[in-house]
């Protein structure tokens, strides 16, 4: 009886691991997940994707200059942003600076870049 208790004891550590990495699992995809997206159909006499101005293959993939992460099928173009947007905080006190080489947004006092400032929400 010894060994089924023990063998019960390690089933429930184990299922708490493992809702507890669902749940952490759960908790760093959601933010991610809250990118807006928009959709450009193709018209019916093209061969290739065109967004932009520059043609794609279909099936490629790609980043555009604006930090949004596009791709190519025959239906069309298929682009999400790749950042979040700050929207919850002092804007008369703070700034929203964007930085496109790693396609986030910092928060500062307007009289001090060095001074971030809290965000209390953030959209897609």
């Amino acid at each position: 009886m010894g060994s089924l208790d023990s063998s019960e004891e390690v089933f429930t550590i184990m299922s708490e691991k493992t809702i507890l990495a669902c749940r952490l699992v759960l908790a760093i995809s959601m933010p991610l997940s809250n990118a807006y997206c928009f959709f450009q159909p193709l018209k019916p006499e093209m061969s290739n994707g065109e967004h932009a101005g520059e043609l794609h293959e279909f099936d490629s993939h790609w980043t555009t200059d604006n930090c949004h992460d596009c791709s190519c099928s025959r239906d069309g173009i298929d682009c999400c942003s790749s950042f979040a947007t700050p929207a919850g905080y002092n804007e008369e006190k703070c700034v929203s600076i964007f930085n496109k080489e790693t396609c986030t947004y910092k928060v500062a006092e307007k009289d001090d870049h060095s001074k971030e400032c809290p965000v209390h929400n953030w959209v897609g």
